[in-house]
């Protein structure tokens, strides 16, 4: 059965979503909150903060914080993929849904820079795992998600936002703003 993946990153974890059917009637097969970071760890969940707005400095630490967090990271991914295959779901393609694509080395002020890390850092581990998988990753801004989904899907915003709502009303446990956008990043993966 083939279908698609969608994730929305955030920092530490990610919201997962497993599509199926087509562009005209997709539905939820899996909706999962995936931790990217180890929870017995708090350090791992902000890997480049210090403390309040100070950033870990550079050497061993940080070095073997992150080598973990993408361990965890990957491994949770992947297990989140194969937790479907023994069913014979096989997928097609995954949507990555991101706070942003900036570079951190760009940004100027120090702790914003640290967040960009992050984002960089997590957005990377989704990615890896997806293409670990042999499936080319499509990534999106969280900002755009909407706006790229009205030119491709040929719909109105209002039109995508309520399909994606009523897609909610399947799933067991929340269906917020995160799994919605990964919905639609699925959504535009079925599409392409």
């Amino acid at each position: 059965m083939p279908s698609v993946l969608g994730f929305t990153v955030k920092s530490g974890w990610a919201s997962a979503i497993v599509l199926d059917g087509s562009t005209k009637a997709p539905g939820v097969v899996a909706s999962q909150r995936l931790e990217l970071s180890d929870p017995a760890d708090a350090k791992s969940r902000q890997p480049y903060h210090s403390g309040r707005g100070t950033a870990r400095k550079p050497g061993r630490e940080l070095d073997t914080l992150i080598a973990s967090v993408e361990r965890f990271g990957l491994r949770s991914v992947d297990a989140f993929i194969r937790e479907y295959e023994p069913d014979g779901w096989r997928f097609d393609g995954a949507g990555i849904v991101v706070g942003s694509l900036i570079d951190p080395t760009q940004i100027a002020n120090d702790h914003i820079r640290i967040h960009a890390l992050e984002g960089q850092l997590f957005r990377s581990i989704v990615k890896d795992a997806v293409e670990r998988r042999r499936m080319t990753p499509l990534i999106w801004r969280e900002r755009d998600l909407y706006g790229v989904a009205t030119t491709r899907l040929k719909r109105s915003e209002s039109d995508i936002r309520e399909m994606i709502a009523g897609l909610g009303r399947t799933v067991e446990g929340p269906w917020r703003a995160e799994h919605k956008a990964a919905a639609v990043a699925a959504w535009l993966v079925m599409q392409k």
